[in-house]
């Protein structure tokens, strides 16, 4: 099976080693073993979360090491696939009957149950009794966590950037470097076009592929705060300069060809994005870092034999972005319902505080092929003993940990509504059949839906 974002975003936890393998989930609910089935408030502290090996395993290993911990307080767990999940939890906590533990993914989600009143604040907590947790997690990671300056959860689980990947193949048939600027990339797009390589792979039937490209373009010319007034609600957010520009950039790359012929009809769950990539039909691809285990696992050679290169998105000249930043997943979310009684709240906090995060997560995680949220994380990954995946994991270790800014994929950051209407959006400013000002007036009206 191929491994899509819509797995990964549901499923988290296949990253670099385990990528390859989707991580597939059942039908689901169902209780784990010892547990308590339909774990809602009022019946114990209780934890709902997904199905779907590695991630599954490593979640009930948790709960496990905390009720042998704590025979007297036990978590209650229940595991749905995702897309129940995703159906259960919001009319669950609306109705006053969700978990303990709230497990999600940030942004968008997590402000919408703050702006209802339904999750704990946690600034405190993690300011005073857990600052040694909060320290020890790469603080790129909080922002997904933060609404309104104060914290509303906890990251955990894995981090996994989007990067641009290239095939050093195609820069030695044009004796070219990989680009180091935006106008690098620019002036290379035709050189490649020359030699009959399309200058970059994009999946653009799926919507999110599009977006990524305007996430970098964002933050590279108007930096950190040009989204983050837009997700702030700030009127007219999308009309500011810098974001115009950024458009403005994306249909100039667009209209000089920079993108695989008929890119508008190739989908990135069939993968065919990444077969562009390592059979040389494309230079370059911009995507999420799952993808590499996709690539090792169906591209041949292409990675053992040390064809593919990766590294962050380049800085545009003159803008304001820190060239350190990065987009995508920065990590897994756990909030604690306000509705819960003090008790389960206080338990909740144990676990969150001894077992999340703890030693043998970390291994866990590491040993799935990915790179879990906190710093200790450099230390595990001398025991990767094949030298292309230790490479490749310590730059998606570099990557987030030295980010001055980890934004969220907007799709996830943004509510449901804006979200749709932005990837409508995206998907016509790629066939250029919006102007970049006609997608910021679309845009502007779901500021704050």
């Amino acid at each position: 099976m191929t491994t899509s974002r819509r797995n990964f975003l549901g499923l988290v936890g296949g990253g670099a080693l385990a990528a390859g393998l989707a991580a597939c989930g059942s039908s689901g609910p169902k209780s784990t073993p010892g547990s308590t089935t339909g774990a809602a408030a009022g019946s114990g502290t209780t934890y709902w979360f997904l199905t779907g090996q590695p991630q599954q395993g490593i979640r009930e290993a948790q709960v496990k090491r905390f009720n042998d911990a704590n025979p007297n307080s036990k978590l209650k767990t229940t595991e749905f696939q995702n897309d129940a999940f995703k159906a259960k939890i919001k009319t669950a906590i609306g109705a006053g009957q969700g978990p303990t533990l709230i497990w999600g993914w940030g942004g968008g989600g997590l402000k919408a149950y703050v702006e209802a009143g339904q999750v704990e604040d946690l600034t405190d907590w993690m300011n005073t009794d857990q600052k040694e947790l909060k320290d020890s997690i790469f603080p790129s990671a909080w922002g997904a966590a933060t609404v309104n300056g104060k914290l509303y959860a906890v990251p955990g689980e894995t981090v996994t950037p989007i990067v641009l990947f290239y095939d050093k193949r195609a820069f030695e048939k044009i004796g070219a470097e990989p680009p180091q600027s935006w106008g690098d990339i620019m002036d290379l797009v035709p050189k490649f076009n020359e030699q009959k390589i399309a200058p970059f792979s994009l999946g653009g039937q799926s919507r999110w592929t599009s977006m990524m490209w305007l996430e970098f373009l964002f933050d590279r010319i108007g930096g950190s705060e040009l989204f983050q007034n837009i997700y702030d609600g700030k009127k007219d957010g999308w009309s500011d300069p810098s974001a115009i520009k950024a458009l403005e950039e994306m249909q100039k790359l667009i209209k000089a060809n920079g993108f695989i012929k008929g890119f508008s009809s190739i989908t990135a769950d069939s993968n065919a994005d990444q077969a562009l990539l390592y059979t040389g039909k494309a230079a370059m691809m911009l995507h999420g870092a799952w993808t590499y285990g996709g690539m090792k696992a169906d591209g041949g050679k292409f990675v053992t034999d040390g064809h593919l290169g990766y590294m962050n998105f380049p800085p545009v000249d003159g803008g304001k972005g820190d060239p350190s930043d990065t987009v995508g997943n920065p990590g897994q979310y756990m909030s604690i319902s306000a509705k819960a009684s003090q008790a389960d709240k206080d338990n909740a906090k144990k676990f969150i505080a001894n077992n999340t995060l703890d030693d043998a997560t970390i291994d866990a995680w590491v040993k799935s092929g990915s790179i879990p949220v906190v710093k200790s994380a450099k230390d595990k990954l001398s025991s990767i003993t094949d030298k292309n995946d230790a490479a490749w994991l310590n730059f998606v270790y570099d990557t987030a940990s030295n980010a001055k800014n980890f934004a969220q994929s907007w799709d996830q950051a943004l509510s449901p509504t804006a979200a749709e209407t932005l990837l409508d959006n995206i998907a016509k400013l790629f066939q250029l059949s919006i102007s970049p000002q006609q997608f910021a007036t679309n845009m502007n009206a779901v500021i704050g839906q």
